[in-house]
């Protein structure tokens, strides 16, 4: 089968690679049918995760079609249509029985990171019963393709962003970034219904993304003044919320600039290298900081409320490829300022499975 490998540090490669087994009887075996690249892939090739070694396929997003199963799979069957989590869960453990999936002692996000993920023809899924989730029955195409945004980036905007951050009715949030985890984060910010969702980003074409999605207001940082726009535009206040989605020191030092008293900070973003926490200015403001990496409890729920019409998922996919133009796909998912790229799909055929 064909998948994209990571090979260290800025190199990646396509290569010809054998097909999965099962290996535990939890395990089931899944032929992707379409996936997406992540800005954690990207993290990745910076090398700001460690835990992922070269000669690790990529990719921790997709849906698919059962392959095959482990003896004590009983959910899933051969030939069932599938959505993959981004992250793997027993059911089981102390974490688990918690909701805290991305804690998993087995499991946690393993795909594409510690063992190989669903840049590939097929993935081998532990835990198979409680890690993927059934594709409703008919379908359009289209829907189904939205349905990738929730292995990852929907869950993720909402629980580390969304819930984290404790959004509620008539409060105020300022999203920093306008990528696709910020874009999901104002999406689902919306199901609270706060009087001002603002988005900030350096990116004139993902603010217009960012208004066209249900942003109040956009500010584009260059400038430097947006902390001071901000605040002026909450009346001196500042943000009850204040969502880091980029996962730079800068922009978390935004966050604490615009963050109002008793307000949450909730970080969303990766970071690779260290961030100043301002406690000289923040120790009496009463303020939250919250961490997270998204444990998916909530892709039930977020996919009655995708069938529902409640969110549109499809108007975060910009770009589609097939897999044998991942390497493409990499570059324009690289380059969103100049390629405007939000999510691209990546289409594995049969043909690239075999």
């Amino acid at each position: 089968m064909k998948a994209l490998v990571y090979n260290g540090p800025g190199q990646k490669s396509l290569e010809e690679r054998p097909r999965p087994l099962v290996i535990a009887p939890t395990d089931a075996v899944v032929r992707i049918t379409h996936t997406t690249i992540c800005g954690t892939d990207l993290h990745i090739l910076k090398g700001d995760v460690p835990t992922c070694k070269p000669g690790t396929v990529l990719g921790h997003e997709g849906i698919g079609i059962v392959d095959a199963v482990g003896p004590g799979v009983t959910g899933f069957r051969v030939g069932d249509k599938v959505l993959i989590s981004c992250i793997t869960s027993c059911g089981r453990c102390e974490y688990c029985r918690k909701g805290m999936y991305s804690h998993c002692t087995t499991g946690g996000w393993i795909l594409g990171n510690s063992i190989d993920g669903t840049q590939a023809g097929f993935v081998r899924i532990p835990h198979a019963d409680t890690s993927l989730y059934p594709i409703p029955a008919g379908l359009s195409l289209a829907d189904e393709e939205a349905l990738v945004m929730l292995s990852d980036i929907l869950p993720t905007g909402f629980e580390c962003g969304v819930l984290n951050g404790k959004v509620q009715p008539g409060g105020t949030v300022a999203i920093v970034g306008a990528g696709p985890i910020g874009l999901a984060a104002l999406l689902t910010a919306q199901l609270y219904s706060p009087s001002q969702i603002i988005m900030v980003d350096l990116d004139d074409n993902r603010l217009a993304v960012g208004r066209r999605f249900g942003a109040t207001a956009t500010i584009n940082s260059a400038s430097g003044k947006a902390a001071e726009q901000i605040v002026a535009l909450t009346a001196g206040r500042g943000v009850d919320t204040a969502i880091e989605a980029v996962g730079i020191p800068a922009t978390f030092g935004l966050c604490q600039e615009i963050v109002a008293p008793g307000g949450v900070i909730a970080n969303v973003g990766v970071h690779g290298v260290k961030a100043d926490l301002h406690l000289e200015r923040l120790w009496s403001h009463n303020i939250s900081i919250t961490t997270r990496l998204v444990d998916t409890v909530s892709t039930p729920m977020l996919l009655r409320t995708l069938q529902s019409g409640r969110i549109d998922a499809k108007q975060l996919i910009t770009h589609r490829f097939m897999l044998s133009e991942i390497m493409q796909a990499y570059e324009t998912f690289g380059k969103a300022a100049d390629t405007r790229a939000l999510k691209v799909i990546i289409e594995a055929p049969e043909e690239s499975a075999a």
